[in-house]
Formats: C-alpha cells, sequence, structure tokens
C-alpha cells in the first residue's frame, strides 16, 4: 500500500467527492482522477460514480456549457483551444459541438477583433508582412481558426 494515499471510510470518501463536485462542475475524468487519491476498491469507485451522476452532482453537458462559456469570457480562448483542451479531459466531440452555442456568433467576432487590435497596435517598427503574420501566429495560439483570422486582417 502507498503511504501517501489517506484511508477513509465509503460515507467520508463519497461526502469528499460530493464536494469536489459541488465547488465547482468537474467532468469524469477529473473526478476519477481525485479517486486514485483514495484507497477504494472498484466497486466503491463505481458506486461513487453512479450517485455522482444520479444526484447529478456530476453532469458531463453542465461541465462542458460552463467550461466553454469560461474560456471564453474570461480568458478570450477561441474554439480551436476550447475544443483541444475538452478533448484532453475526455469529452467527446458530438457534446462539445453542441454546447458551442454558449458562445454568441457576435461576441466572438468583437473579441476576435478587439484581441487582434491590441496585438497588432504592439508591434511596431515591423515590415507589414512581417506585422501579419506575427499577429497570425498570435491569434491561431490563442485558439481562433484561420479563416476568422483572414477575415479580420482583410477587413
Amino acid at each position: 500500500m502507498q503511504p501517501d494515499k489517506k484511508l477513509f471510510t465509503f460515507e467520508e470518501t463519497k461526502q469528499k467527492l460530493v464536494n469536489y463536485c459541488v465547488y465547482q462542475d468537474r467532468c469524469h475524468a477529473e473526478v476519477e482522477q481525485k479517486m486514485r487519491e483514495f484507497v477504494l476498491i472498484p466497486e466503491a469507485k463505481e458506486e461513487i460514480l453512479l450517485y455522482l451522476m444520479k444526484e447529478n452532482y456530476l453532469n458531463e453537458e453542465r461541465f462542458t456549457r460552463s467550461y466553454i462559456r469560461g474560456k471564453f469570457y474570461i480568458k478570450s480562448w477561441g474554439k480551436t483551444k476550447i475544443k483541444m483542451h475538452l478533448k484532453q479531459k475526455g469529452i467527446n466531440d458530438r457534446l462539445i459541438s453542441t454546447c458551442f452555442d454558449e458562445i454568441d456568433e457576435e461576441d466572438y467576432q468583437k473579441t476576435l477583433h478587439r484581441i487582434y487590435d491590441n496585438y497588432s497596435s504592439k508591434l511596431s517598427g515591423l515590415q507589414n508582412y512581417q506585422k501579419k503574420s506575427k499577429t497570425i501566429k498570435y491569434l491561431l495560439s490563442r485558439g481562433f481558426e484561420y479563416e476568422s483570422i483572414l477575415q479580420i486582417i482583410e477587413n
């Protein structure tokens, strides 16, 4: 047995995981990762997961929607970056696609435009093509689509 794992009763473990899910929306992968901290038999893990889902503490769609809103409206990430991070968390493509309606298309364009203006205004002393390529690279790293970036640059 590993010394860093804590020993709790089944009920204590269940309550700790409920608190973990209540504090912030979680996906299955995060909850399963958290469960590894506890010494549990597979049946107990399964029972706790079922309980969390049945009581709606663990809801993949709610997690996905809140993740998309947070990463876009707070961190100003583009759809590509958000989708990539959700896939790393084990969320399927269909759910990701249906939840992208959380981002208003007008807000998306405004945010892309704002980030473009802020970044390109900081670039001085460069040739036009250098400025354009650095800006495109930056916006791609923020997760915006190439086609959307080109539309902004051309206008």
